[in-house]
């Protein structure tokens, strides 16, 4: 329901209202500002950087017993997505026209270690919070429902294990920008309903929100049965009102350094030198193109379907991307709905020739990345077929930039 699958809050203020161009500073997907040089690390293979074993004690969080495992990241790269089972969901699907706010208190699962630590977090800004069920408990984030009086709210927090990640650093950034993003969602509501905002702790990653009666559009990433054509209507319908929002704020920043991840497929293989070369060459055309506030996570398992409409939850990565970045998302994932992808084709190409190529950019670099996400050695027969039909999709994505290249 509420995906655990968030950068700092700027401190500048700017006094022209309209979103950044592609050409000014291009930072990449779940990126964090600027690249900084890799930790120094003691004789046990600890990190010695003082501002990690800061946010470890601010969230409460013991170091690793043992070492974390070496390995660096390419700056700007995004954090691997969780893979199918990463966490565990505590809470069986619901029947059609069953309400998602349950009200029995499941004690075993509320007396794990990792479901204590954070419901002391949570007690800090809210004591008046009561826990009833634990959603997700994952190594990433936990999720638990509550209420707040007679209010049902959730709660979510970085997971303990969160610690031991080498991706922690990155964790906690996102986990700041997405408290950012709510508080600045208080200040200028958006024209898209989502949870509303009732604490949150930026030091130790808590955040309290309301609990928005509804289903998940889709409880896996790559869904197998869509949703209805009429959903299907309302979900991109949210999704466009949200991208031709202009928010009079620069809380949000660009969150896609598109020229890295280009260079970071290419350098793995994934993309052949005709495929960098002609992303490139959209690209500079694009230069101008001014950038499109997006959800930048706009899974089908990001979307409630709530009876007053779609509701958008988990805000980690909402941002300024090239416009199309959701819609290209959302293609990417809808590959048994031949009617939906024909409809977010469209979509992408009302906005004229450049808007068609913004999103034929964004289609290539997302389905990159979920080729990478799931092939990978051990992949059952579903998963294969859905590798199959992932590199499937890239080749035509790619037909489709050749394409476009030679019409420039």
């Amino acid at each position: 329901m509420y995906s655990s699958a968030t950068s700092p809050t700027p401190t500048g203020t700017r006094t022209a209202l309209r979103p950044p161009t592609a050409a000014a500073g291009r930072p990449g997907p779940k990126q964090v500002p600027p690249a900084r040089p890799a930790a120094p690390r003691g004789a046990d293979g600890r990190s010695a950087d003082p501002r990690g074993q800061a946010a470890r004690t601010a969230l409460g969080l013991r170091a690793p017993d043992t070492a974390v495992p070496a390995g660096t990241r390419a700056p700007g790269a995004r954090i691997p997505a969780a893979r199918p089972g990463d966490g565990r969901m505590l809470r069986p699907p619901l029947r059609p026209g069953q309400s998602g706010v349950q009200e029995r208190i499941d004690p075993a699962a509320l007396q794990t270690p990792a479901i204590r630590a954070a419901l002391a977090g949570v007690a800090r800004i809210c004591p008046a919070f009561t826990p009833r069920q634990v959603l997700r408990e994952g190594s990433r984030h936990i999720l638990v429902a509550g209420t707040i009086g007679r209010a049902p709210v959730v709660a979510k927090c970085l997971a303990p294990q969160a610690v031991r990640s080498e991706y922690f650093e990155q964790l906690v950034a996102d986990f700041h920008h997405e408290v950012a993003v709510y508080r600045a969602f208080v200040r200028h509501r958006p024209p898209v309903r989502l949870p509303r905002l009732v604490a949150a702790d930026h030091d130790r990653c808590v955040l309290v929100m309301e609990r928005v009666p509804g289903r998940p559009a889709a409880r896996e990433r790559h869904p197998v049965n869509a949703p209805t054509p009429g959903e299907v209507r309302a979900l991109l319908t949210a999704v466009r009102t949200l991208n031709l929002w202009r928010p009079p704020t620069d809380v949000f920043q660009p969150r896609m350094d598109y020229q890295l991840e280009i260079a970071r497929y290419h350098s793995v293989g994934q993309l052949t030198d005709r495929d960098a070369g002609d992303l490139r060459g959209l690209l500079h055309g694009l230069g101008h193109v001014p950038l499109q506030l997006c959800h930048g996570d706009a899974l089908l398992s990001n979307m409630l379907l709530a009876p007053s409409g779609p509701v958008l939850v988990d805000w980690e990565q909402a941002g300024w991307y090239l416009p199309g970045y959701d819609l290209a998302v959302l293609w990417s994932v809808l590959s048994g709905d031949t009617a939906a992808r024909r409809q977010i084709s469209q979509l992408a190409q009302s906005g004229g020739t450049m808007a068609r190529d913004a999103f034929l950019v964004n289609l290539v670099l997302v389905l990159m990345r979920e080729i990478r996400l799931y092939d990978v050695p051990g992949a059952g027969e579903e998963q294969r077929i859905m590798i199959r039909r992932l590199y499937d999709d890239a080749a035509l994505a790619r037909r489709a930039v050749r394409a476009a290249v030679g019409t420039r």
